[in-house]
């Protein structure tokens, strides 16, 4: 497991931010998003990992322009793979 981004060098650096942009590229394409958010965080979970979130011109305009974090999540979606399973097999045909 490697803790954080600084912790990787060279090509493993490289293909670690490589394939957070294609995945971004993916689910642009997919979801027909205004952009992509790119988060790498570490404060609670020492373990590298990114968050690649879809940003849409439907959000309402007093959130649009603020992190994902200040959403209101009880209010979201749960994630459900009988329901989702479409959207994942959609972004995983995009990645190649």
């Amino acid at each position: 497991m490697v803790p954080d981004l600084n912790a990787l060098t060279g090509d493993a650096r490289r293909r670690f931010l490589d394939d957070m942009a294609r995945l971004g590229d993916a689910v642009l394409a997919v979801t027909g998003a205004e952009r992509i958010n790119y988060e790498i965080l570490g404060n609670v979970e020492p373990a590298l990992h990114a968050h690649v979130v879809p940003r849409y011109t439907s959000e309402d305009p007093a959130r649009r322009t603020k992190p994902v974090w200040l959403h209101d999540w009880t209010a979201a979606t749960a994630f459900d793979a009988a329901t989702h399973n479409g959207l994942r097999e959609r972004i995983a045909r995009a990645i190649g």
